[in-house]
């Protein structure tokens, strides 16, 4: 799948509905997720760790949000020590870059030293304990990384995300080209939104995928939210996607209020330095310069402002229709895997996880 995706757009091709088939039959088989790491808590920071990483070396989304998908797995089973969850985050990603990169995209050894490093991670990593943890994770996994994520749907669904009869804010689409380019970032945003929290790891890949779509749909005010041919080609009605787009909605409006709030400070922060220099001007009676009018932050808040107000509204109103729209037990469209509640899974019971299977302790340099 990995070689495949790098060689050619198979969202594009003949064989595409044949592709898109073969995953969804692959993610029937995924192991199923139980939050039962100790190191749960840390989660978050090996994700963005990944992140940063994944950027650093420009690897395809697909290839990132495998290897945080391995990692997920991998921590899921096992109790693992904080020094090797940094070198299992490495051969996740080093795995994950190697099944869905070419060769000469894959991260070296030199570079990925020399950038933990700019990261004061306080580990070297070598050649062997490296090349042994890839050895644990691909018998864990039982040789086998067709394990597909949200991230390998993503693309196919987009083909069909805007079509000639859709509005905008009420109105005919004049260009497709430009509002399709938008809701594609908008996907993409929402896509790394998904990775962020383990609960949506209870979803299936193309169902995040799906709402991923669906959310960016209805943040740009497109009607109709969901379309037949949306759903024709992703199996799934808007019920079945309820209650991930609600999630999705709510970490997009906290998302929104966190950037406002640290506009506002910035802003406070430049109006108290202006006040400061207005004082300081006035005590040596000389003008050493007339302070420019133009202010960019200024300008993009007002605009940022006039967009994040109907967004807001829009998407609190969608997420009081989804209340009456959730179908409960209902996991991706199967009956017999319901999802339940995001509280109900984060109290839910965590069995001790296993330790670590490595006979003797990673080699690992500490700098």
């Amino acid at each position: 799948m990995g070689r495949k995706r790098m060689e050619e757009q198979w969202w594009k091709g003949e064989l595409a509905a044949d592709i898109h088939q073969t995953l969804r039959t692959q993610e029937l088989k995924l192991p199923m997720y139980k939050a039962h790491s100790p190191q749960i808590g840390m989660r978050r920071y090996f994700i963005d760790l990944l992140t940063v990483l994944s950027n650093r070396f420009n690897l395809c989304p697909t290839a990132r949000h495998l290897a945080i998908y391995l990692l997920d797995l991998f921590m899921d089973r096992y109790d693992i020590t904080v020094k090797q969850l940094h070198i299992i985050s490495f051969a996740c990603l080093l795995l994950a870059s190697k099944f869905e990169e070419k060769e000469d995209k894959v991260p070296k050894l030199e570079h990925l030293n020399n950038l933990a490093y700019m990261c004061n991670l306080n580990v070297v990593l070598n050649k062997k304990d490296l090349l042994r943890m890839e050895m644990l994770l691909l018998e864990n996994f039982n040789w086998n990384l067709c394990l597909p994520t949200p991230a390998h749907y993503i693309d196919y669904y987009l083909c069909v995300s805007i079509g000639e009869n859709d509005l905008h804010n009420g109105w005919p689409i004049t260009s497709l080209t430009k509002i399709k380019a938008f809701l594609e970032k908008y996907a993409y945003y929402f896509l790394d939104f998904s990775v962020q929290d383990h609960t949506f790891l209870h979803f299936r890949p193309s169902l995040i995928a799906a709402a991923c779509v669906c959310t960016s749909r209805i943040c740009m005010q497109i009607s109709p939210v969901w379309t037949t041919q949306l759903e024709l080609l992703t199996c799934y009605s808007w019920e079945h996607l309820a209650q991930c787009i609600e999630m999705m909605l709510i970490y997009y409006e906290n998302d929104i209020k966190e950037a406002s709030n640290i506009k506002e400070q910035v802003t406070i922060q430049h109006q108290e330095q202006e006040a400061m220099e207005n004082l300081s001007h006035l005590a040596t009676s000389q003008v050493l310069f007339q302070q420019s009018s133009y202010h960019p932050l200024a300008q993009h808040s007002a605009m940022l402002s006039q967009f994040q107000s109907p967004v807001q509204d829009l998407c609190s109103a969608y997420r009081d229709s989804l209340q009456a729209h959730r179908a409960s037990g209902l996991l991706a469209g199967s009956a017999d895997s319901s999802l339940r509640s995001r509280a109900a899974l984060q109290t839910s019971l965590r069995p001790p996880a296993q330790p670590l299977p490595i006979q003797t302790p990673i080699a690992a340099q500490v700098a």
